[in-house]
């Protein structure tokens, strides 16, 4: 896929992931909108960019807010005339084990993973199968392979997050759109660098960022990174319940 004078949509545009997409993506002179909660990031990084010979259009969109996704793709809609290509990348994280049980916490994170990637699925597919084209990339997780101890409120989310970009990707072949589900592992960004225990294979947003947008030009329906977790995760997931019970219980996460 030649991404050159494509309109994309990304959003959590203001930082790891999102930001190393931001800056990889304006290189490819395409029309750019950028949605995150943080405007005065967003526009630091609009100026960042301008010289790069792609169309920057910062907006400030909480995803969590169905109104805030319905004015954003407005917005975009009134710039560019439409979206060809939605990266929905924001993501939260938050671990709650079962000494400090919240479903306030729970809510939080199903409100910007799930519900923030469903919002803007609504407002894209009325345009998208009428005009029998468009791509959807959902940033999901290698951790939806398993419960995790101490981080079932977010492993849920993104399991939710992969089960229904796979569910409308059987879907909407029929209508040409093409559904692309991203599973990495861990990736240095704000949001891991608040967990306390080790992370292997730990790598670099840009690097994260390259794969992807390599992943996408290819159109491949999934994209998981890196080689050694995504074995890992296939092996934890055919792991017999009682074993992965065993060894996550020894886990100190």
């Amino acid at each position: 896929m030649d991404l050159r004078g494509k309109t994309i949509l990304l959003t959590g545009a203001s930082s790891g992931i999102g930001l190393a997409l931001s800056r990889l993506l304006a290189q490819e002179k395409v029309k750019l909108a950028l949605l995150a909660r943080r405007e005065n990031i967003l526009s630091r990084l609009a100026d960042e960019l301008k010289s790069s010979g792609s169309v920057i259009l910062p907006l400030q969109c909480d995803v969590s807010k169905k109104e805030d996704i319905r004015k954003s793709y407005l917005e975009v809609k009134s710039q560019f005339g439409q979206v060809d290509i939605a990266i929905l990348n924001s993501g939260y994280s938050h671990r709650a084990g079962v000494e400090h049980f919240n479903v306030d916490v729970a809510r939080d994170i199903f409100d910007v993973n799930v519900f923030g990637l469903l919002y803007f699925i609504e407002e894209l597919l009325p345009d998208f199968k009428r005009r029998k084209e468009g791509v959807i990339l959902g940033v999901s997780s290698l951790s939806d392979c398993r419960g995790f101890p101490r981080s079932g409120f977010y492993n849920t989310s993104k399991t939710a997050m992969t089960y229904l970009l796979e569910s409308l990707r059987i879907e909407l072949k029929k209508y040409d759109i093409k559904v692309i589900t991203v599973k990495p592992g861990f990736v240095k960004t704000e949001m891991t660098e608040k967990n306390q225990y080790y992370m292997p294979f730990l790598m670099p947003a840009e690097r994260a960022a390259a794969i992807i947008v390599r992943g996408l030009k290819k159109e491949k329906r999934l994209i998981q990174f890196p080689l050694p977790m995504v074995l890992s995760a296939k092996l934890l997931k055919a792991m017999p319940d009682f074993m992965f019970e065993r060894i996550a219980g020894r886990i100190k996460r």
